[in-house]
């Protein structure tokens, strides 16, 4: 258990600098994309080749690919979830206009142009189940989820920083192969996507980082905690038709490591990137047991690299209702 008192006293310090956050981490909504930036216009000329070349490069795709794609999409638009817990969060205040709360609802207002954007997609792709899609993301708005952050401001920044650098991961990897095969499209849109997240992830990573230097201890074993627990993906309750809640997760994650937008390797690269963003290894003035976490947290990637070695990802295709036969 932590202290609340403590962290709230710690968010609160951060939050008079909250306007700086906002402006720089946030574009102003005027002048940030929108998702029929990089839509075809129906009331153009060209709608039709546009959307002949959507549906073209949709059926060429790999499964696996087009799966992962699907997923990132439905992930996205669960927004309303992550919202809703970041607003719980001790030192987030949702009455107040400003302050954290203007944080967690701006960023919400520029994440919800990913789902937009990629759903009007697939719909026009041709090649989509909307309904199973639809389906799937009103389950996993429904089912929630856990974290393992409890409402502890520490935890959830650790989740958000590896959670959005992971993001980024997935959305440009699916934009570089959709490139290579011609999808020039689909390639600029998972590419904007993925820049929002790098953005969102250096915001994140730069409050745990202000933190360390607030409370450097506490920080510590709450960063320790959420890899013992080893973070999950907000989507990991994911289901479709007849399933139950997290039983379609595995499979997704499979066919995103197959077609290796987003691997085993990643999460431990990801891992590494924070140790040394956060400068883990160099913090001084530690408590014993935040001395013990420290030391935990430095020897994690190669543990986790000795299992990811030996493992291999299931060669199966499982069949997903969201693609049509």
């Amino acid at each position: 258990m932590y202290n609340q008192l403590v962290r709230k006293e710690v968010m609160s310090i951060l939050e008079k600098e909250v306007s700086s956050f906002l402006d720089k981490f946030l574009t102003p909504i005027e002048k940030i994309w929108q998702p029929s930036d990089f839509l075809p216009d129906p009331s153009s000329e060209d709608f039709k080749h546009d959307l002949d070349e959507i549906q073209t490069f949709a059926r060429e795709m790999p499964y696996d690919l087009f799966v992962t794609l699907i997923g990132d999409c439905i992930t996205e638009e669960a927004l309303p979830s992550y919202e809703s817990w970041l607003m719980g969060v001790d030192g987030v205040n949702q009455e107040e206009k400003v302050g954290w709360a203007s944080w967690v609802r701006s960023w919400t207002a520029e994440e919800n142009r990913h789902g937009d954007l990629l759903n009007k997609y697939l719909y026009l792709c041709g090649r989509v189940n909307m309904r199973e899609v639809e389906i799937t993301t009103q389950y996993l708005i429904s089912d929630g989820f856990d974290l393992g952050t409890s409402m502890d401001p520490y935890r959830n920044f650790v989740y958000t920083s590896f959670q959005e650098t992971a993001t980024n991961i997935s959305h440009r990897r699916v934009g570089t192969l959709a490139k290579q095969s011609g999808n020039g499209k689909l390639a600029k849109m998972c590419g904007v996507i993925a820049a929002d997240e790098a953005r969102h992830a250096k915001a994140y990573k730069h409050f745990v980082t202000k933190i360390l230097e607030l409370d450097p201890s506490e920080m510590i074993l709450a960063f320790e905690d959420m890899m013992r627990k080893k973070i999950v993906m907000p989507a990991h309750m994911m289901r479709q038709s007849g399933q139950k809640a997290g039983e379609l997760w595995g499979h997704f994650s499979d066919a995103a490591q197959r077609c290796m937008v987003y691997t085993g390797q990643d999460y431990i690269n990801i891992m590494k990137e924070l140790l040394d963003e956060w400068k883990i290894e160099h913090i001084t003035g530690l408590t014993e047991k935040a001395e013990k976490a420290q030391e935990y947290l430095m020897k994690l990637p190669s543990r986790l690299q000795k299992i990811t070695d030996r493992l291999s990802t299931p060669d199966l295709q499982f069949e997903f209702s969201w693609v049509k036969n």
